[in-house]
């Protein structure tokens, strides 16, 4: 009886194995592929490769790197690209899977928005506009590039930037970003940019304070209230003087 029972067995395993081979698209097939792959429901091993799963070899024998975002695989143009700049040209390596799944028919095979920008050439990571449309808002019309200054790679949102914690754009300050940055360069600033500012009349009135380091501004200066001076320095400066109006006011 045992014989018999694993003589069955054994004959409904290798009919199972046939079948996987044969029809894997039944047997063991996620979900029917994307439109674009329709003709290939039913032909698995045009992208999978037997026992150790889809290829990128076979991905390019249809998908020319070249002509991917610019041609079909008939070689005629794309009329509605998804980007408006092919980009597949500018990967490190040709690893189609990191990116794509074809089967739609089951949630865990989508990878839909889970682009990697690290599969990108870093020259081409530093280029985000030339895929990405730029903001319309007030503050990125005064941008152009240097993204990663306040956004990663990973989410839009949150951004890092957050002027107030470094200065607060008050009074005379709330004006172009160009007037503190100059060459777009938002890690920079500079008060030169503003004609009460000047190298030589910073200098002379900080070393009549006495203070000698006065290059990094926003270290003390926080807004446009000359009173609001925020540095281990003015909290001493600030003693001097109220010690000194005391005994002025005990002489007189």
């Amino acid at each position: 009886m045992n014989r018999v029972l694993k003589a069955i067995l054994a004959v409904n395993l290798i009919a199972i194995a046939i079948l996987v081979f044969v029809y894997p698209h039944l047997m063991v097939g996620p979900g029917k592929l994307i439109p674009g792959h329709q003709q290939l429901n039913e032909d698995c091993f045009a992208c999978h490769a037997p026992l150790s799963g889809a290829d990128s070899a076979r991905c390019v024998a249809c998908h020319k790197t070249a002509d991917i975002g610019r041609l079909t695989t008939t070689g005629l143009p794309v009329t509605q690209p998804l980007t408006t700049t092919p980009f597949h040209q500018k990967l490190i390596n040709q690893d189609c899977m990191a990116c794509h799944s074809d089967h739609a028919g089951a949630k865990r095979y989508r990878l839909q928005g889970r682009f990697n920008h690290a599969l990108l050439q870093k020259e081409t990571r530093d280029q985000c506009q030339s895929c990405h449309k730029t903001p319309t808002d007030s503050l990125h019309q005064q941008i152009t590039g240097n993204c990663a200054q306040c956004h990663s790679q990973e989410k839009w949102k949150p951004a890092t930037f957050d002027h107030l914690q470094l200065f607060e754009l008050d009074r005379d300050h709330n004006v172009s970003c160009v007037t503190c940055h100059v060459r777009n360069d938002y890690r920079n600033y500079t008060c030169y940019g503003c004609h009460e500012h000047t190298p030589e009349k910073i200098r002379r009135e900080h070393i009549k304070e006495g203070i000698r380091e006065y290059s990094n501004c926003v270290e003390c200066h926080r807004n446009a209230d000359e009173h609001d001076i925020r540095s281990p320095y003015a909290k001493q400066s600030g003693k001097r003087e109220k010690q000194s109006d005391r005994k002025k006011g005990h002489d007189d």
